[in-house]
Parts: C-alpha cells; sequence; structure tokens
C-alpha cells in the first residue's frame, strides 16, 4: 500500500510541476489583463481607489485622474499579455514590480480608505493585500526562468 501511495504522490507531483508554471502564466494574465480591461473601459470597482490615490500625489501637474486610471489600465494590459508571451517575462516582472509599488501606496497613503482599525483592513485594503498572492506567483514564475547567457 505504501509503494501505491508513494508511485501516486510522484505522479501526482510531477504533473503539478508541468502545469504549475503555465497556470501561474495564464492566472496572471486573466488577473492583470481583465482588471486593466475594467478600468480602460471606466467600470473597475477600484476606480474610485486609484482616483484617490492619484489626488495625493503630484501627478496632477501632467494628467488628468481619469488618464491616469486609462493609463494604469493598460499597464496592467500589457503586465498580462507580457506574461503569457515567452520570452518577455522579465520585462512583465520589472513592470509588475513597479505597478505593485502604486499599488500598495494607499495602505500608507490611504489609510482610512485601506484600514477599518489596525490590523483589520477594509474591503479596498483586502483588496491591494492580495497582490502578494499575485507576486508569490511572479516569483514563482522567475524562480522557472533559465539566466541569461553572456
Amino acid at each position: 500500500m505504501t509503494r501505491l501511495l508513494s508511485i501516486i504522490d510522484a505522479i501526482l507531483i510531477h504533473g503539478v510541476r508541468r502545469i504549475s508554471e503555465p497556470l501561474a502564466r495564464l492566472s496572471l494574465f486573466i488577473v492583470f489583463f481583465w482588471f486593466g480591461v475594467l478600468k480602460v473601459i471606466g467600470t473597475s470597482p477600484a476606480i474610485g481607489l486609484v482616483t484617490e490615490l492619484f489626488n495625493e500625489t503630484f501627478l496632477a501637474d501632467f494628467m488628468t485622474a481619469g488618464t491616469f486610471v486609462v493609463v494604469i489600465g493598460l499597464i496592467e494590459m500589457i503586465i498580462g499579455i507580457f506574461f503569457v508571451l515567452p520570452h518577455f517575462e522579465r520585462v512583465a516582472i520589472l513592470i509588475m514590480i513597479l505597478h505593485m509599488v502604486t499599488t500598495f501606496l494607499p495602505i500608507i497613503m490611504l489609510p482610512d480608505v485601506a484600514w477599518q482599525m489596525p490590523w483589520t483592513p477594509t474591503l479596498e485594503g483586502q483588496y491591494i493585500i492580495k497582490n502578494v498572492v499575485l507576486v508569490a506567483m511572479a516569483i514563482g514564475i522567475a524562480a522557472h526562468l533559465r539566466p541569461l547567457r553572456r
């Protein structure tokens, strides 16, 4: 019985290893592209949060809040596309790191929006904090990359 369980375990682990990276890439594509499209077409529930963050920055000298929302949406769409295009994952991860800095800013810059009380995030705060999972998925993809040749 132990031998059979070991064989089944090995088969399952091998199968999961084969699909984990493609599944992570597809999942990141779906989340980033979908949420980006919602911002671009103006139907994202995060538009208020993005606009509030915009209002707390110096960007008003360069663009409108509406333009900022669309730019963020386009960046998210690009990140999603780059995760599924072969050889673009490094670019996707770089852009994603920059985007995540912006995404986590409301935790600090908009505490009334992100927190009900200490250690108790609002729904918006939870929306932001869940991005830790996306970062972990990107790290998992990066772990599967081959080093660049010199």
